[in-house]
């Protein structure tokens, strides 16, 4: 009896185990082969897949990925020699971690074995230049890849998106990265400075060494110029620099522009853009816009609009979609309770919304606007130097979400408004919206907690 009740049972057990290992063999297929036929199921696993590669692939890119820019940081510029000491490569006494961290590179503690985590958690070692070159060996350097040869030298720097728009979660420099925040500590041009060989931009720009040196130090930290090598625009007519704010790479899902100024295009244009014209990577770049002699004589001289590599040696223009994807997917990181007033911040809201009219350009909840979000210099009621070295000589509506996180260095394209209130008083008078002081005080909280 009991033989027969196995066997009555036996036929269910075979179909549902038959059910389960086709779906086992169907998902396997799923993952290696591309689903062609229509089918719903499969098609909609397909995406799933896929988002998860592009995101995998994204954050590498991100984080690790130099687009073969060593051709211009250590071919020409010759950086390497300035970060290895003379026995390791370079030609001096070297960079240690401690000049490095003041020059505002981060370090990735989660990647140091414990016992170097230990002693640098203590500031033990950040004089020695030799632990500058074991960091770069464990790509803890944030956004700064080393390679070495057989005999411990380093033989090539090369730089990622990282760089400029990830930090880590300690004022200290050394802690866990934060992709996509804005490294408002890195000094751009004092590190650009340190390269032995400034000949390729002197030769660039038509200028001397001392004038090359100039420029960079006047840029500071948590700035760059990123329009200086296709107009040659280094300072603005007061005399100050002509470098803007380095921007946050998080929140931009929903916008069009996401630039300082209009007319460069979305985020894909504008890694395209940096990958190959600011990091100097080998790829193919097309934007027939920067042939114009006029606006754009440096790049018009130098055949920026119409950069070609052979498609074997192009090492930007396939990874764009997966950095694309990852970018798109970071969120803007909530506020902290800790950092703004909630019930002001309430208060806030309803001005934002209302009397203030922050809302009519700034339109929750992506807080930029739908479609071109661009405005000309009197819209905003300041100059029109940066807006004129944009193609359609224009502003963009920024995303006002993790706001908190860029406190350092100031507000607007060049941080010309130290605060928040700044920036509310300045659109007081602008748009004559006549805010008494409390009410400024609210829309400052309200900012503060986007």
């Amino acid at each position: 009896m009991k033989n027969q009740s196995i066997l009555r049972f036996w036929p269910i057990g075979f179909i549902v185990f038959s059910l389960i290992m086709v779906q086992c063999s169907t998902k396997e297929k799923i993952r290696t082969e591309p689903d062609e036929s229509g089918d719903a199921d499969s098609w909609n696993s397909s995406i799933d897949e896929n988002a998860k590669d592009m995101m995998e692939k994204g954050k590498a890119v991100f984080r690790f990925e130099t687009f073969g820019d060593e051709a211009f940081w250590t071919d020409k510029l010759q950086l390497h020699k300035a970060i290895a000491d003379s026995k390791h490569g370079g030609l001096g006494e070297g960079l240690t971690p401690e000049a490095a961290l003041a020059a505002g590179l981060k370090v990735d503690l989660t990647i140091l074995p414990e016992i170097l985590k230990k002693k640098i958690q203590e500031g033990k070692f950040l004089n020695d230049p030799l632990v500058t070159l074991e960091l770069l060996k464990l790509n803890a350097v944030v956004g700064v890849i080393g390679k070495f040869d057989g005999n411990g030298n380093l033989s090539s720097i090369g730089i990622t998106c990282a760089s400029c728009h990830s930090t880590v979660n300690s004022s200290t420099g050394i802690g866990r990265r934060l992709d996509g925040w804005a490294n408002r500590d890195l000094n751009v041009g004092a590190i650009i400075a340190m390269s032995p060989d400034l000949s390729v931009l002197e030769e660039l720009l038509g200028v001397d060494n001392a004038t090359v040196k100039k420029v960079l130090a006047s840029w500071g930290p948590g700035k760059y110029d990123a329009e200086l090598n296709i107009d040659g625009k280094a300072f603005r007519p007061d005399g100050k620099s002509a470098a803007t704010l380095i921007p946050e790479a998080f929140g931009h899902a929903g916008h069009n522009l996401h630039t300082w100024t209009g007319g460069w295009g979305n985020v894909t244009y504008w890694n395209a853009y940096v990958a190959n014209l600011q990091m100097q990577g080998q790829g193919n770049f097309y934007d027939p816009r920067l042939m114009d002699p006029k606006q754009y004589p440096i790049a018009a001289k130098a055949g920026f609009g119409n950069k070609r590599n052979k498609t074997e040696d192009d090492k930007i223009t396939d990874k764009l979609a997966a950095l694309d994807f990852y970018q798109l997917a970071m969120p803007a990181p909530k506020a902290p309770d800790s950092i703004y007033n909630k019930e002001a911040a309430d208060r806030g809201q309803l001005l934002f919304d209302g009397k203030a009219k922050c809302s009519s350009c700034h339109v929750p909840p992506t807080f930029a606007e739908p479609g071109w979000n661009a405005h000309k210099p009197e819209d905003i009621c300041i100059d029109d130097f940066q807006s004129n070295r944009s193609p359609d000589k224009s502003y963009v509506t920024q995303g006002l979400k993790g706001l908190w996180t860029h406190m350092k260095g100031g507000f607007y394209h060049d941080g010309r408004f130290a605060t928040l209130k700044d920036v509310v008083n300045h659109y007081d008078t602008c748009k004559n919206l006549e805010l008494s002081e409390n009410e400024k005080d609210d829309l400052v909280e309200y900012l503060k907690s986007l």
